[in-house]
């Protein structure tokens, strides 16, 4: 372990004492095991209960990625094509309008330009939205009172597109209908396809959509960042017993699980003997999938308790199945080709093949995109490059 690394003890310390984070854990990997693991602070602000590398976190859109390694494993097998449209699968999907207006309180909705496709639903550019990103769809759930993603239902999975499929990138409820095509495939739910096919196989012990008695011992609440900059812990949580297992948001696990996960990608698909992927669809899935499509500069929050306006990074980026890409090394950090994404309470990871090394940094906090959050993430990941070498000129 790197001399930077150690000295991650103290920075996630100094993060919990200052309250910038209630607990904060990491986790750094390479393709040989775990270079780093090591949490701090408490599980709750005042509480006793210290924060570790078990204690269970809500990691929201971190879930999308283990979703979208089970649609690759059914496109592996054949039974999923990646361009076969959506509503082949789930003809559900093909009742979905576009949202245009309203009409008083009466939306105002089009039949969709083209089909969207089961790649189009991983890469975020399927035309669906989010409420707290978008004031069409937010308007929408208000007007006809349909619950959101949170209440872990199949209802939300009604609202309609904002966009013509593949027309633009817009961050939405895609990877939810995804879980929702692996389920009708494999005739199973997801949450029991994920753990005979990616969790058990990983040893991913505690990565669940529904926590046992004991997990929730040991699950972090939400907290919220007050104006004054303090934390408070919040009575919101997922149902305890969801009725869909929701592929985009509806996971729980441990910075040890999650760093399983990465690890099995940075490997290249297999860890300890289990393969959840072939190399090449791996590859794939870290390559740019949307073409000339753009992803946005900053992401406007229509929601200022759940989300701040979220600023990309000033590099070339782009998006692949399951990830958002840079295209450019950042200097002592990620290489060109990284894979990372988040979680709504401030959840960060990124996977790296070409430097041959992922991290996970975790904690609980609304609204998402905390500056002090992000602060300790750059750190943490800094430290993770301090003994990489430097990519070879080209």
């Amino acid at each position: 372990m790197s001399a930077a690394l150690i000295g991650m003890d103290g920075m996630l310390e100094a993060a919990a004492a200052a309250g910038d984070m209630p607990g904060a854990i990491a986790t750094v990997v390479d393709r040989d095991g775990v270079l780093y693991e090591g949490a701090a602070g408490k599980v709750r602000v005042g509480g006793a209960a210290e924060a570790t590398t078990d204690t269970m976190i809500w990691i929201a859109s971190m879930t999308k990625a283990l979703t979208t390694v089970a649609v690759l494993q059914l496109v592996e097998q054949d039974r999923v094509d990646l361009d076969q449209e959506v509503a082949s699968i789930l003809p559900e999907f093909g009742e979905l309008q576009v949202l245009e207006g309203f009409d008083g309180d009466q939306p105002r909705l089009r039949p969709p330009a083209s089909a969207a496709t089961v790649r189009q639903l991983i890469t975020h550019t399927s035309g669906l939205g989010y409420p707290f990103l978008d004031l069409g769809i937010q308007r929408w759930h208000e007007v006809t009172g349909c619950p959101d993603g949170l209440a872990c239902n199949r209802e939300f999975l009604k609202a309609p597109l904002v966009a013509d499929p593949g027309t633009r990138w817009e961050y939405g409820t895609g990877v939810d209908w995804a879980g929702a095509l692996v389920e009708q495939v494999t005739e199973s739910t997801l949450d029991a396809y994920l753990a005979e096919h990616l969790f058990e196989p990983l040893g991913m012990s505690d990565t669940t959509f529904e926590l046992s008695d004991e997990q929730r011992e040991r699950l972090m609440p939400i907290h919220a960042r007050l104006p004054d900059g303090s934390l408070a812990a919040l009575d919101l949580a997922l149902p305890a017993a969801p009725a869909m297992a929701c592929g985009g948001h509806g996971a729980y696990s441990t910075a040890r699980d999650y760093g399983r996960f990465l690890s099995a990608l940075l490997r290249g698909g297999h860890l300890d003997g289990a393969r959840i992927l072939r190399e090449e669809t791996v590859e794939l899935a870290l390559s740019p999938q949307i073409g000339a499509i753009a992803l946005p500069d900053v992401i406007k929050t229509t929601d200022p308790a759940l989300t701040n306006d979220i600023v990309a990074l000033p590099v070339r980026r782009s998006w692949g199945l399951g990830f958002e890409l840079v295209l450019e090394d950042l200097p002592g950090m990620r290489r060109a080709g990284t894979g990372a994404w988040a979680g709504l309470a401030n959840c960060y990871y990124w996977l790296d093949r070409a430097g041959g090394v992922a991290g996970v940094l975790l904690t609980q906090i609304l609204p998402f995109f905390d500056d002090r959050v992000i602060a300790a993430a750059a750190q943490l990941e800094l430290a993770a490059y301090a003994d990489v070498a430097d990519p070879a000129p080209a």
